[in-house]
């Protein structure tokens, strides 16, 4: 997500800026240049398929593999927290969390100088919402992180957390979440992917794509179109996927912090109105339009507001929050 070295991490809030940073340079699209395979390379690995398709134990290998494989898979398939999607993954946490350190040591360096004090009152409001927060977070697994949080003073539209729970905020996205609402909305997202482990998820389909990638390079398909069929049909649909698994999760996080649910819809509204540039089409993004994510959470607020009558802290937001109304206020946080 955060550098180039490592690209499991992605941020979500993708509005680049005119820098020379880190996450700017994740969005531009890689140039893989003259990637065609040479003649004589695929001549080759069709000689080595044909002799193995020779020998007497063809078949029996075959099946060896097969087999393999799928126990491998079987073992391997895991739930999803709150959603209950099966997954295959087969990252261990450790392994997770040691990538995430090094890209995380990898974003401390690149803003250097740009951190602000936990005296200002931006730094406050996040660790005032992460607080909130936290009670149910740890619910879903992640009670022994220690988190920390960062903001960064830059204009980029951007949050990200790294798994470890190190919280990363961009000063340039604070205005278009408004209030502590709209920072749960973000928040909730961020932390939804730490909860459902998607960064061990992409890293464990990167061998299946670059294995299909080396299968389509080997019938007269050039890498860089390989690599886009299965960005198109299978690395894109998946990233949608999670992303729309992390707005999920993350409404139902910030409801049951007694947040208000509608933010998240209206968070994304005005990064819709807030574009600046053209957004691709959504089969070509590895991200849901914020059209569509806004339609999605508003058909998901009734099990959001579910969730915030069963939460603890509900019945004290109600009073706090109607008592607000009666004075002009607001409803809720």
């Amino acid at each position: 997500m955060f550098r180039s070295g490592f690209r499991a991490f992605r941020p979500v809030f993708r509005r680049p800026v005119q820098s020379n940073n880190v996450q700017s340079r994740a969005y531009r699209q890689q140039r893989f240049g003259d990637s065609r395979p040479r003649a004589g390379w695929r001549n080759f690995a069709l000689a080595g398929l044909t002799q193995w398709a020779a020998k007497p134990t063809f078949y029996r290998d075959v099946g060896v593999i097969t087999a393999g494989a799928g126990g491998f898979y079987l073992y391997n398939l895991e739930e999803v927290p709150v959603s209950g999607r099966r997954r295959f993954n087969c990252v261990s946490p450790n392994l997770e969390a040691w990538l995430g350190k090094r890209a995380v040591n990898g974003v401390k360096e690149e803003y250097k100088g740009k951190f602000l004090p936990a005296s200002d009152p931006r730094v406050r409001q996040v660790k005032n919402v992460l607080q909130r927060l936290l009670p149910y977070v740890k619910s879903e697994g992640l009670s022994d992180v220690e988190w920390e949080v960062n903001v960064i003073d830059s204009p980029e539209m951007n949050a990200f957390v790294a798994p470890g729970g190190k919280v990363f905020v961009f000063t340039g996205i604070l205005p278009l979440c408004r209030d502590e609402n709209g920072i749960a909305a973000v928040l909730g997202h961020e932390i939804a992917h730490v909860v459902a482990r998607h960064s061990a998820e992409r890293l464990s389909q990167s061998p299946l794509v670059l294995l299909g990638a080396l299968l389509l390079t080997s019938i007269d398909f050039s890498l860089y179109t390989s690599i886009m069929l299965l960005n198109v049909f299978l690395s894109w649909p998946g990233s949608r996927k999670q992303e729309a698994e992390a707005d999920y999760i993350g409404l139902l996080m910030m409801a049951e912090g007694c947040y208000r649910p509608e933010a998240a819809m209206e968070f994304w509204s005005r990064m819709n109105k807030q574009a600046v540039h053209q957004a691709p089409p959504e089969l070509l993004s590895t991200h849901p339009s914020d059209r569509n994510r806004e339609e999605k959470i508003r058909e998901w607020l009734p099990q959001a507001h579910q969730k915030a009558e069963s939460s603890d802290c509900y019945d004290t937001m109600n009073y706090a929050g109607q008592f607000a109304k009666t004075l002009g206020g607001s409803w809720w946080a």
